[in-house]
């Protein structure tokens, strides 16, 4: 059985943010980059989740609409509401924040 030739892998290029490093990955083949022959499955036994409970007071119309959106995703509401959450949280940083303006009186 002959052996393969290695094959030359591409640097991994830097990136500016998570939401760019997502992009490229999602059009890009990993093993171009990394080789999965070396690779080594990591365990973190002792890893607990960070989040904490909250009380949050909904109207019931926007709770059933959010229901139904989780419903056709086939996803809870409580994880289709966090990853709502974390994109307007994410949206928000980017958008440089405006100044105030100034009330003009009539």
């Amino acid at each position: 059985m002959a052996k393969r030739a290695k094959k030359k892998l591409n640097p991994i290029p830097h990136f500016r943010s998570d939401e760019e490093a997502g992009e490229f990955w999602m059009t890009h083949d990993t093993t171009d980059y990394l080789d999965w022959s070396k690779a080594r499955r990591v365990t973190f036994p002792n890893l607990r989740l960070s989040t904490a409970t909250i009380s949050l007071r909904l109207p019931q119309s926007l709770l059933n609409e959010l229901r139904g959106l989780a419903n056709e995703r086939d996803v809870p509401y409580q994880s289709l509401l966090k990853v709502y959450l974390a994109e307007r949280v994410a949206k928000e940083r980017r958008t440089p924040r405006t100044r105030r303006r100034k009330r003009v009186s009539a």
